[in-house]
C-alpha cells in the first residue's frame, strides 16, 4: 500500500511506470552555472555569500546556461523562473527575457542561433535582499527552438532596460534560474 502511494505522490504512473514532469522541476541552475557571453554579460558577485549574477539598470546584460533536457521531459512548454533581489531598490519593475536555443547535430555552435525570446515582469519586492520571482512561459516549438528530449540547449537570460516597463534603479541580482515543465 505505501508503495502505491509513495509511486502517485512522486507522480509515477501505477501501469506503464513512466515519471511525468508536467508541473515539475526540470532544471535549476544557480549563478555559478553561467557561461558568460565574450560581452555584455552579468557580472557574477556574492551578497552575504549568496552567488549572485548582476544585472544592470542601463546595460542589457545577459547570462547564458547550458543543460540536457532530461528524458522525463513529457514534451509541452517549457517555463522559465527567475528567481532575483534587488540590490538596494525597493520599488520599481525588471523586465527579464529568457530564450532557448537548441543544439543539435546541424547548429554550428561556433555562432549563436537562440530563438526569439519571451518577456516577463515583476514589481522589486519591497525588502532590499528579499527573492522575487519573475515567470516567463514559452510554449512548445518555435519558443523553445524545438526542443527535444536528450538534446543539448542552451538559454540566455536579459534584463531588458531598454524596455519602458524596466523602471528599477540599480542592479537585478539572479540566485537561481528553475526550468518547469508548463
Amino acid at each position: 500500500m505505501r508503495a502505491i502511494y509513495l509511486r502517485e505522490c512522486l507522480g509515477l504512473d501505477l501501469i506503464d511506470r513512466k515519471y511525468y514532469a508536467s508541473g515539475d522541476s526540470l532544471i535549476i541552475w544557480t549563478p555559478q552555472a553561467n557561461e558568460p557571453p565574450a560581452s555584455a554579460f552579468a557580472t557574477f558577485d556574492t551578497r552575504n555569500a549568496h552567488p549572485i549574477l548582476d544585472f544592470d539598470d542601463t546595460t542589457e546584460e545577459n547570462g547564458i546556461f547550458s543543460a540536457v533536457l532530461p528524458r522525463n521531459y513529457a514534451g509541452g512548454g517549457l517555463s522559465v523562473n527567475i528567481h532575483w533581489a534587488a540590490t538596494s531598490a525597493t520599488t520599481g519593475t525588471v523586465v527579464w527575457q529568457s530564450a532557448f536555443e537548441a543544439i543539435g547535430t546541424a547548429l554550428d555552435i561556433d555562432a549563436d542561433s537562440f530563438a526569439t525570446g519571451n518577456n516577463g515582469t515583476l514589481v522589486a519586492p519591497v525588502t532590499s535582499g528579499a527573492l522575487g520571482t519573475t515567470n516567463i512561459a514559452h510554449t512548445d516549438g518555435a519558443q523553445i527552438d524545438s526542443l527535444a528530449v536528450g538534446q543539448a540547449f542552451r538559454v540566455r537570460v536579459s534584463r531588458e532596460v531598454a524596455d519602458a516597463q524596466d523602471s528599477m534603479a540599480g542592479d537585478a541580482e539572479l540566485r537561481a534560474i528553475e526550468i518547469r515543465e508548463t
